[in-house]
């Protein structure tokens, strides 16, 4: 048995929660490896909208259980209202969510950090959330942050406040009002509220379960494109989102990965700042956001949108080994008379086909246009009831890319997906 990956093959907001609840019946066990509460999964069924943080996005099938793996930072104080949300509407979280001990826990001084590094960025700020993941992800590298299983120790107060006085001589150094005093009354009573719940060694209770034979599903957050490494840096977020990343953040060997479920919206968007080269400032671009709906469901900022960029989405394909694409969102190109996507760029008079190392505004996209169609696909149950020309652009995309598009999404809810093949 091989652990399944599901993971976003853009800017992030692919609507990979979706996917995932979707897919769950399929599995036992849905883990989510990595990012903090700076995602936001929207799942959406019978008549409710639900946006999870932090939590997997199987967490509304009761027989499913849920993982929050090793690579995820959390905040007790996100999580503990995530949670109390999820039991509101049915979620049965005592029993079916288990934290893994080896996760990293946001500090409430990491979420000045994080206003105090955007602040001193001025003009070239990230966009970041201020959720405190980035500072987080740099105490784990740092070797000085606290992990959610040292919530148990004797000692945990005293490894606390060690960070924190860290973390004040930053503040210190910046000239910066790191207090937060409030916050930390409610992270601590956050914390005494997490200790009712399943703490695992997530690595040991996974590897047990493929040798069980039984099925997993790894879910990630964000997107390719914003991969520390592999994204358009500086302008990523703090963690692997791709599919390496499901190895260090469940603790999973590379042999033990099967399908690579790669999820992009038929269009693209992005939130906060760095390249995006097929951004549309026009009427279009509005027109896709109205329809879409593209305003973040963890910041509720407006989205930027553009055109699919081929070019950036083979690239995601490649470093992935994305194995069955999922397209989302097909439904918000409906009353298009036709559609564009990025094939290459032209900078400096030359015409390249990659992902360049320096993504730059300089970057002009070049287009091929396909056939738009006119009529409402969100009633559609089956590909034969959809128009020939999103049918064409199904088959298009898979002659691009090389890969058989597997489910396509045509409305929010969990009923409006799909299977193509």
């Amino acid at each position: 048995m091989k652990i399944d990956v599901l993971l976003g093959l853009q800017w992030g907001d692919e609507g990979k929660g979706k996917i995932v609840d979707v897919l769950t019946p399929k599995y036992e066990i849905i883990a989510r490896f990595q990012g903090g509460p700076n995602a936001g999964h929207t799942l959406e069924f019978n008549n409710i909208k639900h946006v999870l943080h932090t939590i997997p996005s199987g967490i509304f099938h009761e027989d499913k259980m849920n993982i929050i793996g090793n690579g995820v930072v959390i905040d007790p104080v996100i999580l503990m209202n995530e949670i109390i949300e999820a039991e509101k509407v049915g979620a049965n979280l005592r029993s079916n969510l288990y934290i893994s001990r080896k996760a990293q826990l946001i500090m409430p001084s990491h979420r000045m950090l994080d206003k105090a590094y955007e602040e001193q960025k001025a003009d070239n700020k990230i966009g970041s959330t201020l959720k405190g993941i980035g500072p987080a992800y740099t105490d784990k590298t740092a070797r000085i942050a606290i992990r959610i299983g040292d919530i148990f120790l004797d000692d945990f107060i005293l490894k606390y406040n060690s960070t924190k006085t860290h973390h004040n001589k930053i503040f210190k150094g910046y000239e910066f009002d790191g207090n937060n005093d409030d916050y930390e009354q409610k992270w601590f009573k956050a914390i005494e509220f997490l200790k009712e719940f399943q703490f695992i060694d997530s690595e040991k209770f996974i590897n047990e379960a493929l040798n069980e034979k039984r099925s997993i599903l790894a879910e990630g957050a964000q997107g390719t494109l914003l991969d520390i490494d592999f994204g358009s840096y500086p302008f990523v977020t703090s963690s692997n989102t791709t599919s390496s990343g499901v190895c260090t953040g469940l603790g999973v060997s590379p042999h033990k990965i099967g399908a690579v479920l790669g999820i992009c919206k038929a269009y693209c968007t992005r939130v906060g700042s760095g390249p995006f080269p097929t951004e549309l400032h026009d009427e279009d671009g509005q027109t896709l956001r109205d329809n879409g709906n593209e305003y973040g469901s963890t910041t509720g900022r407006p989205r930027r949108c553009g055109w699919l960029d081929m070019v950036a989405l083979k690239y995601s394909i490649m470093l992935n080994g994305v194995t069955k694409l999922i397209i989302t969102k097909a439904d918000v190109l409906s009353g298009f008379d036709t559609i564009k996507v990025a094939v290459g760029y032209k900078i400096n008079g030359e015409v390249i086909d990659y992902m360049p190392y320096e993504m730059t505004d300089k970057l002009e996209p070049i287009y091929e246009e396909l056939p738009g169609w006119k009529s409402d696909i969100t009633n559609c149950k089956k590909i034969e009831d959809l128009p020939v020309e999103l049918r064409n652009y199904i088959k298009y995309l898979e002659v691009q890319t090389g890969v058989k598009v597997k489910y396509l999404s045509v409305g929010p809810d969990r009923t409006q997906t799909i299977k193509i093949k």
